[in-house]
């Protein structure tokens, strides 16, 4: 049970807490129930009150002795016996039901419409006649006096049936597109209609002819409201013989005296969606209003707000238990909710009990669906290693996974990561850590204009020797000495210059050994026993590591230094090249004779090798030398004919070699002594 308590109105909802799976056995929901205190000590006030999915529409009998609910999937209606706290029957339906209404005092009389067009008369033993109306329905109402029954739809007809004589009357014709409501007053029995243009028509059945017709468009737009269409009339309720109510499909509730065109006051519910259930409460003088997102009681006179019901799934519809507080909703979940508010009127006679336990029940969380078991999928499965107990018992399947006990997903999730919980720990200490640290006032350091990285990695320097306590050699930025190292520009440190490249495996080498003596610092104990044992530190295991590392760059930054000034020298003398030769070229010869120095130097190696390696080097090219080309411009090039199958017959020769070699076995290990013989 969850209990609110709203402008000192206490409201207790009866649905929430633990349920069970109806594919449970009884026997395990009996087990359950008396293993879990949750479950056995929670408030179910009507068994099975629920749908499977969805609850369309619900209603209370004349004697307040049946209720009657019909819902989805697969349609059906169900009535509870309120004497028993239990369900009394159920029976499947062909389509939706739309509107219910009962005929009788009990639940002998019960008559459907649905989406498909049908109504469906039902007695005790189940459906008696079945009936098609020319238009989709909306809504439907019953005039005691004559024993018509009248069906309103998407048609300006208003269609009757006569219970009595078993046959369709005339309709009554109105001037609008669509009908979304009606309602009879039970006083006069006057019968009253909304239509989709926002107008409410009224009907006498004795005179079977319209006697007036109330504009409520123009009366529910105000100032502040914002509109995008016509309101229409969603619903409709008499309380007397002259006030009645009216919720239009943005979101107000209009309240009107029959002898006025003009509302006595309107109440805007601002979620702008339509009214869907109006009732009236005349002993406290309140009206229950309800949209889809919430249920409003606010006062008539003043429209001053009572208490506001906001249940997590949307609302269908709401019956109030009449002479009680007790109000139950068709919702857009499987449970109905149940609610009851002492405010409004004490428990009915067959709940009478709430009375006492109102009054010791305390604030509780609402706790999840299904808490002892869990919803897993085939990936998840597998990953758990339980994929095969599938079709077996301990799994059941629903939708796209399977519902298994929680028990045996903890016991599977720890073999399968078992230090999955410990990791989890650890991450939420650290985000923490990380926040608290986030609020923290951090300390804006003031850098130099002049070599502002190395002032930057002193004073982290300084501030680690700080926190692990290592006596601090370098006071470079408290030394008055070296103040024009960061003023003067001339100290600048050129990090792209060759001198400071070669330095820099050096300096990275000497930060290396620096974080490695914070971090023994912060490791004593460890060290010392490695030290009693006879073990050599990570210190002296990792020196050659570094000394390795260390010239590997320096050979790395030497050849790059080398390089760059190479292709530097090379292209400053193809500049003068240029600069000097352009008066001896002749145009035209320009472009043959700039030649790059490593052109050259290629060509001057390749002069002095074989003609079979000048054949292989240049894929079957050989140039003259290109020594020739400044002084004269000319070359001669030998393009030598490949025959395609001595090329072939070369690659077979050169692959059986290769597989030779594999196969040889090598001499190495016959001795060369001569055995005796």
């Amino acid at each position: 049970m969850q209990v609110s308590n709203t402008n000192n109105v206490k409201v207790y909802n009866l649905s929430t807490g633990k349920s069970l799976p109806a594919w449970l056995s009884d026997r395990k929901k009996r087990a359950l129930q008396n293993a879990d205190s949750d479950l056995k000590n929670r408030i179910e006030l009507i068994q099975d009150f629920e749908m499977p999915i969805v609850s369309n529409c619900v209603r209370v009998s004349e004697d307040g002795q049946h209720i009657v609910a019909a819902g989805i999937y697969k349609p059906r209606v169900r009535c509870y016996d309120v004497s028993q706290l239990s369900l009394k029957f159920e029976r499947g339906l062909d389509a939706e039901v739309v509107k219910l209404h009962i005929l009788s005092e009990d639940y002998s009389k019960l008559v459907f419409m649905q989406c498909d067009r049908y109504v469906e008369f039902h007695t005790r033993f189940g459906v008696h006649h079945r009936l098609r109306i020319p238009r989709v329905g909306r809504d439907l109402a019953y005039h005691e006096p004559s024993c018509d029954l009248f069906f309103v739809g998407t048609s300006p007809e208003i269609y009757r049936f006569n219970l009595e004589q078993g046959r369709f009357l005339r309709p009554f014709t109105s001037k609008a597109t669509a009908i979304n409501c009606c309602g009879i007053n039970p006083a006069h029995h006057l019968f009253a209609a909304g239509t989709a243009e926002g107008r409410v028509t009224c009907w006498d059945p004795r005179m079977r002819e319209q006697v007036g017709e109330l504009d409520c468009a123009l009366s529910s737009v105000t100032m502040e409201t914002e509109i995008n269409k016509v309101p229409g009339v969603t619903a409709l309720k008499f309380k007397d013989t002259l006030r009645f109510a009216v919720g239009t499909s943005t979101g107000q509730v209009l309240l009107y005296d029959l002898r006025s065109n003009k509302p006595i006051l309107v109440k805007d519910h601002r979620y702008q969606l339509p009214i869907k259930s109006i009732h009236f409460k005349p002993d406290m003088d309140l009206v229950l209003s309800a949209d889809k997102k919430s249920l409003k009681m606010w006062n008539e006179t003043t429209t001053k707000p009572f208490v506001t019901i906001e249940p997590e799934a949307d609302i269908n519809d709401v019956c109030l238990v009449p002479n009680s507080g007790l109000i139950l909703k068709a919702n857009e979940a499987p449970k109905m909710s149940i609610y009851f508010t002492p405010s409004l009127g004490p428990a009915p006679k067959w709940c009478s009990f709430l009375d006492n336990l109102t009054e010791e029940l305390e604030e509780n969380p609402q706790s999840e669906v299904y808490d002892d078991y869990k919803f897993v999928t085939k990936t998840e499965l597998d990953g758990l290693g339980l994929s095969h107990l599938i079709g077996s018992s301990l799994l059941r399947a629903y939708m796209h996974g399977y519902f298994m006990d929680i028990r045996l997903y903890h016991k599977a999730k720890s073999i399968a990561d078992p230090f999955a919980y410990e990791n989890y720990k650890k991450n939420l200490i650290q985000k923490k850590i990380e926040e608290a640290r986030a609020n923290r006032v951090k300390k804006i350091k003031k850098l130099p204009k002049v070599n502002a990285a190395l002032a930057l990695k002193l004073q982290d320097e300084e501030e680690m020797q700080k926190s692990t306590k290592v006596k601090s050699s370098s006071g470079i930025l408290q030394d008055n000495r070296f103040a024009a190292l960061f003023e003067n520009p001339d100290f600048q440190v050129d990090e792209a210059s060759e001198e400071y490249r070669m330095v820099k495996p050096l300096i990275s080498k000497n930060q290396k050994r620096l974080d490695k003596e914070i971090a023994s610092a912060q490791q004593v104990q460890v060290d010392n026993q490695m030290e009693m044992e006879g073990r050599p530190s990570s210190d002296e295991e990792s020196s050659s590591d570094d000394d390795k590392e260390w010239l590997t760059e320096m050979r790395e930054q030497r050849k790059k230094i080398k390089q760059e000034k190479r292709i530097r020298d090379l292209k400053q003398e193809m500049a003068e090249a240029s600069k000097t030769r352009m008066y001896e070229i002749n145009e035209g010869e320009g472009s043959k004779a700039i030649q790059s120095r490593e052109i050259q130097k290629r060509n001057k190696k390749l002069s002095r090798k074989s003609l079979g390696d000048r054949i292989s080097y240049g894929d079957g090219k050989v140039s003259s030398k290109d020594t020739n080309f400044l002084s004269n411009s000319h070359s001669t090039t030998f393009h030598l004919k490949t025959n395609e199958k001595n090329q072939k017959q070369r690659e077979a020769d050169r692959l059986h070699h290769q597989e030779r070699k594999k196969l040889r076995r090598s001499a190495g290990a016959l001795s060369k002594k001569k055995c005796k013989p």
